[in-house]
């Protein structure tokens, strides 16, 4: 039976009481729960594939890498690393409050709310959960509604794999988000885009409630003269059509240098027609678009500029094809709004001033790309943008190292997570101080003389 808006306070309360009795606190509990993650995607494999492709049209291959074996690796990762993680840590003692001993210990925040995002239906919402777990906190999870096939197994999923006392799944539509958002959860976290990102943060702010958002933006790609140039159209090709571009890190547009833009198109070209075939649409390794409204929307997209490869969309059958878009206006809508589709506008520059200008008057991007074999002109990107992260000579597959933090900046989001960083995302850093009860100097305590107040203020 479906969970209602009436039950969501009966839910947090169950979760409230399961995280007060200490049932998250124990490490030997977290590791199992962080094992049973890993089973959960292992053993249902082809239900989690089945399930994203009645969604997402989403290409075999594609599930299993993007989904299904990264939460798995995620979580046996986190469980790996668990002890250490949790660790509390040593720091330095002053000498006025000696002795005694300092240290920070990694505490749970309690029970959260994930909120996840329609295009990476499985991923965006379990690897948060990985280090909500590994944390030690309670979780509600929220899938996205536009997912449906995904959101069903994923209760299903949860309900039989985790504790029921420490972590539920509640789906529904915008009006359940609502009521999830009002109640006085201890950390929110929030994947997918501005718009949304900012209603979490206003509803959180009512109970003061601390918040990670993921959200978005344009991701700019700059290629230089000095780039191997069919080597950077298949990393784009791959980064800007994976998951028919229905991926937040993309790259949004990719500004090359002008005299090697013809020879960079010619090699994009090429890698479409190698990774897709003459006929994409026939593709068993190319999805679809989440639904008809937004097929329309990108369809809307394709007359920005001109198309050297691909324009073509079906929006009955969410299909847009893997397009390249050359003799795009600066002013046009392709390139003043998170695509989030399988479009890619190509931009030549002459000096590089003109890509770090526009780059720069835009909000801060997810992603940042750059291919160039000078150290100096890659350098100089990294020092003059902004971005919540940058790949030098690739694209994307920084999401899959667990040892970098993955977030944004500013419009394109706040906090992180992946690996470690997941923990501290839902770590409260304590502080804590341990002392005994000997040698408790009278200086500290008045009535003070100047000699007293002398000595005391050189120690401390």
């Amino acid at each position: 039976m479906p969970v209602t808006k009436i039950d969501i306070p009966q839910t947090v309360q169950t979760l409230r009481h399961g995280f007060n009795s200490g049932l998250t606190r124990d490490l030997g509990w977290r590791s199992n729960q962080l094992a049973a993650v890993e089973r959960m995607m292992v053993e249902n494999e082809a239900a989690i594939a089945e399930a994203l492709k009645a969604d997402l049209g989403k290409p075999y291959g594609e599930a299993c890498t993007a989904e299904i074996d990264l939460v798995a690796k995620d979580a046996a990762h986190a469980r790996k690393n668990l002890r250490r993680w949790s660790k509390p840590q040593r720091t330095g003692t002053p000498l006025a409050i000696l002795p005694g001993k300092s240290f920070i210990e990694a505490a749970p925040y309690g029970v959260t709310l994930i909120i996840g995002a329609w295009n990476y239906p499985f991923q965006l919402v379990l690897a948060p959960l990985v280090g909500a777990i590994a944390a030690g906190n309670c979780a509600i999870i929220k899938p996205s509604e536009l997912a449906p096939h995904s959101s069903a197994l994923l209760k299903q999923l949860v309900e039989r794999y985790l504790d029921p006392n420490a972590y539920a799944v509640i789906e529904g539509h915008a009006d359940v988000s609502t009521a999830l958002l009002a109640q006085p959860f201890d950390l929110i976290f929030y994947t997918g885009g501005e718009r949304v990102g900012r209603i979490v943060m206003e509803a959180a702010a009512k109970n003061l409630t601390p918040v990670v958002l993921e959200l978005g933006g344009q991701n700019p790609c700059i290629v230089d003269e000095t780039a191997d140039l069919a080597v950077a159209a298949r990393r784009i090709v791959w980064g800007r059509f994976l998951n028919a571009g229905q991926i937040c890190v993309a790259p949004d547009h990719v500004y090359v240098a002008t005299s090697v833009e013809a020879r960079l198109l010619e090699e994009l070209q090429k890698a479409v027609t190698a990774m897709f075939g003459d006929d994409p649409k026939q593709s068993p390794d190319y999805g679809r678009i989440i639904n008809a409204r937004h097929a329309a929307r990108l369809q809307a997209l394709l007359g920005d500029g001109r198309a050297v490869t691909g324009g073509q969309a079906d929006v009955e059958d969410c299909y847009v094809a893997p397009t390249i878009l050359t003799e795009v206006a600066p002013d046009a809508p392709v390139l003043r709004e998170e695509i989030f589709g399988p479009i890619l506008p190509v931009l030549p520059y002459q000096s590089l001033d003109g890509p770090l200008a526009a780059i720069n008057a835009r909000s801060p991007a997810l992603a940042l790309y750059v291919f160039t074999r000078n150290k100096q002109t890659a350098d100089r990107i990294l020092a003059e943008t902004r971005s919540g992260s940058a790949t030098i000579n690739d694209t994307v597959v920084l999401m899959t190292n667990p040892e970098l933090p993955f977030g944004g900046v500013g419009a394109s989001g706040m906090g992180n997570y992946h690996g470690h960083y997941s923990f501290k995302a839902f770590s409260h850093q304590r502080a804590v101080l341990r002392r005994g009860f000997a040698l408790d100097a009278s200086i500290r305590y008045p009535p003070f003389t100047q000699a007293k107040l002398s000595l005391l203020r050189k120690m401390v």
